[in-house]
């Protein structure tokens, strides 16, 4: 969130970024505190128009978002159930394993998304790893990294922006 706001609604909320954080803290955000902040930060980089009250316009928009992580949460576990239940077990002298066309071709998108992050510098590939296959809050990886957390937020708008290019080339051919 390091970008000079472009709206009253941003600076509203680089102005109590604090309180936000406090709010999502207090309403169980956990280690998801920094990155629901930023998603907000994204959600109001969009908004249209002017707002009448911000400041209660991104306290909804917090709370909102709490709630829309809660319900995929639960809906991701109970399709995942449901996914388990009704898939038959492997049938006797069949393998499990893809075949090789779809082998090769998810190593050659394997290959094609490492490539993408490597280009955009050490730190922002790394950032990116840390965050979204290891799960690390951008909290620790700035700490990890000797970095602000602007830094790791900047580095992470970059290595989204690249990868959903990359998904959309993949998706062209």
């Amino acid at each position: 969130m390091d970008d000079t706001p472009e709206s009253g609604l941003q600076a509203v909320l680089l102005a109590n970024r604090a309180a936000l954080l406090r709010f999502l803290q207090a309403h169980g955000a956990g280690d998801a505190t920094e990155d629901l902040l930023q998603e907000l930060w994204f959600r109001v980089r969009t908004q249209a128009g002017p707002v009448g009250q911000p400041l209660a316009y991104l306290y909804r928009a917090a709370n909102n978002l709490m709630i829309d992580r809660y319900r995929a949460r639960h809906q991701a576990k109970r399709r995942d159930q449901e996914w388990t239940e009704t898939t038959s077990p492997t049938l006797p002298g069949q393998s499990d394993t893809p075949g090789a066309d779809r082998s090769l071709m998810a190593r050659e998108a394997l290959q094609g998304a490492q490539q993408v992050l490597d280009a955009l510098g050490e730190r922002a590939a790394t950032t990116f790893r840390l965050h979204r296959v290891e799960d690390v809050p951008q909290r620790d990886i700035a700490a990890r990294l000797g970095v602000s957390l602007s830094t790791v937020e900047s580095d992470l708008r970059r290595a989204y922006a690249a990868m959903i290019a990359y998904r959309r080339s993949l998706d062209e051919v």
